[in-house]
């Protein structure tokens, strides 16, 4: 049994827009059979007992039982707050307004989505994750950058942007060994494995390498190596035309016959890779701008960008820190087997290495579109849900089991609204961020605001 006050407290601008509120509250509370009554002659202690101090200076009372007293209580909305020094901040709780802070390394699975369709707030939202990651944590940032779009922001943060092209200066070197790359395995071996795959890319076919031509190949890549291991220093790290060089002098033909797949991207129109590396890849925050791979080298550029992380991993693994990997435009990766199984793999493996991924996509169809990539979709703790087309959302509310009135949030929402997954609990958030600051201009991608922003 409780015995309670309920006051309701009325304020307005001006005497008419008071009366108003008062007769809209009265009418409200008429509907379901209650009848306000006005305070006459104890406004101010009504007041003083609206006021948030624990005081209340009204003596009318009403004894009622726990489950009508229940009713009155507000607090009946989820909550995501956690006070830890790498919680980071990814929105305004929609129905309490209190702020959403969570930190994904405490999830089983750290590995992440932002899904959502073209205009939501995709980009935008990954933006202020590396910004506030960058801020507020000492992990590193690697991004995949497939449309040109994070270089204003990672060049703000004294990053390091490298742009691969044909026409690019910049330059990575697929054959870059490092060795600290792991403590199990021997790093030739761990290199070998890549650069087979990288042959394999380059030869094609359809059945990939023979057996006699990864033989050829492995042998080749520990010989080429023999100069940098017995002397490691940066100026004897072998390129792609070593290779290509010790390949040519072997006597089988099968080793012919990868050469010359080779030549095209060692001395012919596709040199990008066939050089030594000019780029600080140790920066703290690095973004590999993609855009301008012509078709023939998306691929391969891909795999090598995929290569680079890892060995940011295993590097940072041994110094005990982690490393945020962002893909944007993530369907583009899953339409190539050799790029899907690499992603694939590092969804299921880069837990245990301290990598935390996180794929931005559009279309939740693509990741649901062979059994082998569903892994990725299911081994996402973290979701950021941002407006769904209509189908999509129907796959989404099968697959994560959201009620329907969960689904409205994600149903014609405006930019930087939706459903946040955090683990086994949903929540619906608001991220209106104010247009006014530096960082949404460095950030932003809407194509009239950069035009303003160049004039």
């Amino acid at each position: 049994m409780f015995l309670v006050s309920f006051l309701v407290l009325n304020t307005a601008d001006n005497p008419r827009q008071l009366g108003n509120n008062i007769f809209q509250a009265g009418s409200i509370a008429q509907k379901y059979n209650c009848q306000l009554t006005r305070m006459d002659f104890q406004q101010e202690e009504g007041l003083m007992s609206c006021l948030p101090l624990g005081l209340n200076q009204i003596e009318i009372q009403r004894g009622l039982t726990t489950s009508s007293t229940a009713i009155f209580v507000p607090f009946t909305t989820q909550e995501l707050f956690q006070n830890g020094k790498e919680a980071l901040y990814y929105g305004i709780n929609a129905l309490s307004n209190n702020l959403i802070m969570v930190d994904r390394k405490l999830l089983k699975n750290p590995n992440g989505l932002i899904l959502g369709t073209p205009g939501s707030g995709k980009s935008f939202s990954a933006k202020r994750e590396i910004a506030n990651c960058f801020l507020l944590t000492s992990d590193d940032v690697i991004i995949c950058d497939p449309e040109a779009e994070y270089a204003p922001l990672v060049e703000r943060l004294h990053g390091q942007v490298i742009k691969i092209s044909p026409t690019s200066t910049n330059y990575i070197n697929p054959m870059d060994l490092n060795l600290d790359y792991s403590d199990d395995e021997s790093p030739l071996s761990l290199k070998s494995d890549f650069i087979l795959s990288l042959c394999e890319l380059i030869v094609g076919g359809k059945d990939g390498l023979q057996p006699v031509q990864k033989t050829i190949i492995d042998r080749c890549v520990r010989l080429v190596y023999q100069t940098y291991l017995n002397d490691p220093r940066p100026e004897n790290m072998p390129i792609l035309e070593d290779l290509y060089n010790l390949l040519r002098s072997q006597e089988e033909k099968e080793a012919q016959y990868i050469a010359t797949a080779l030549e095209i991207y060692v001395t012919g129109s596709l040199n990008v890779f066939n050089h030594q590396s000019n780029v600080d890849i140790n920066n703290r925050i690095v973004c590999y701008d993609i855009k301008e791979l012509g078709k023939q080298l998306k691929k391969i550029g891909m795999l090598v960008v995929q290569d680079q992380v890892w060995n940011r991993v295993t590097i940072n693994r041994a110094a005990h820190k982690s490393t945020r990997y962002y893909i944007d435009e993530m369907h583009l990766l899953l339409k190539e087997e050799q790029t899907a199984a690499y992603t694939v793999e590092i969804w299921k493996r880069f837990r245990k290495w301290g990598g935390i991924p996180t794929g931005i996509t559009q279309n939740v169809k693509d990741l649901l579109s062979s059994r082998e990539v569903e892994n990725i979709f299911e081994n996402s703790d973290f979701v950021y849900m941002l407006n769904q087309a209509g189908g999509d959302r129907q796959i989404l509310a099968k697959q994560l089991g959201i009620s329907t009135h969960q689904l409205s949030y994600v149903t014609h929402s405006g930019e930087g609204e939706g459903l946040l997954f955090y683990g086994s609990t949903i929540l619906p958030f608001v991220d209106h961020f104010p247009k006014n600051t530096e960082l949404y201009r460095i950030m932003t991608t809407k194509p009239q605001e950069l035009k303003k922003e160049d004039e």
